[in-house]
C-alpha cells in the first residue's frame, strides 16, 4: 500500500514538472526565440502607414473596391476577408453556383479593368482562394488592374507599372510558385505616389 501512494505521489509530481516544462516553460522559450530573432512576424506581420497607424497584417488579405486601387482575389471567407471565418466556398468543380460565380467575376473583372469579352483574365482575379484571406495576386493580375488605377488616380502608367515591378514578391526558395504582388504594401506604396505625373 505504501509503494502505491509513493508511485501515485511521483507521477502527479512528474506530472505537474512536465505540464509547467512543456506548457509553460517551452512556450515562453519559443516565444522569447520569436521576439528576439523574428519580431515583424512573431508580432503578426502588421502593416504601419506614414502616420504610424496599423492598417492591416502582410498575411492577410483586405478588400479594395475603389478604382484607384488595386484588387484583391476574391474571397470567401465570412462576408469577405474575416479572419475569423477563414474558408473557401467548399463548391466543386462540378457545381453550377461555382461556375456562375466565376463567370459573373469574370464579366466585371473584364469591365472594371477595360478589356475586351475575349480578353484572358488571370485564375487568381476571378477565384477565391482556399483560405479567402490570400494578400497577394499576381504579376499579371496587378498589370492588367495598372492601367484603370493609373486613369483613376490620374498619374502615368508607367509609374504604377515601376510600382508593381518594386513590389513583387520573388518565388519561394527562388523557384516555388508565381512571382506575386502584395495588394496592401502595393496600394500602400501607391498613395505615396499622390501628386506623381
Amino acid at each position: 500500500m505504501k509503494n502505491i501512494f509513493r508511485d501515485m505521489f511521483t507521477s502527479v509530481i512528474a506530472a505537474i514538472v512536465f505540464a509547467v516544462v512543456l506548457c509553460g516553460g517551452y512556450a515562453l522559450l519559443v516565444l522569447g526565440i520569436g521576439q528576439l530573432a523574428f519580431p515583424f512576424q512573431a508580432n503578426g506581420s502588421l502593416i504601419k502607414d506614414a502616420n504610424g497607424q496599423i492598417v492591416g497584417s502582410r498575411l492577410i488579405g483586405q478588400n479594395f473596391s475603389q478604382p484607384q486601387y488595386f484588387h484583391p482575389r476574391p474571397s470567401a471567407a465570412g462576408s469577405g476577408y474575416d479572419s475569423s471565418t477563414s474558408g473557401g466556398t467548399n463548391l466543386g468543380p462540378t457545381s453550377q453556383k461555382l461556375r456562375d460565380a466565376i463567370a459573373d467575376n469574370i464579366a466585371a473583372y473584364r469591365k472594371e479593368n477595360y478589356l475586351s469579352a475575349s480578353s484572358t483574365v488571370p485564375a487568381d482575379a476571378v477565384e477565391a482562394s482556399a483560405s479567402g484571406l490570400d494578400p497577394d495576386i499576381s504579376f499579371e493580375n496587378a498589370m492588367i488592374q495598372a492601367p484603370r488605377v493609373a486613369s483613376a488616380r490620374k498619374i502615368d502608367l508607367a509609374a504604377v507599372q515601376s510600382l508593381i515591378q518594386q513590389n513583387i514578391d520573388p518565388r519561394g526558395l527562388g523557384f516555388l510558385g508565381e512571382k506575386g504582388v502584395n495588394v496592401l504594401l502595393l496600394n500602400i506604396a501607391l498613395d505615396g505616389l499622390v501628386g506623381a505625373k
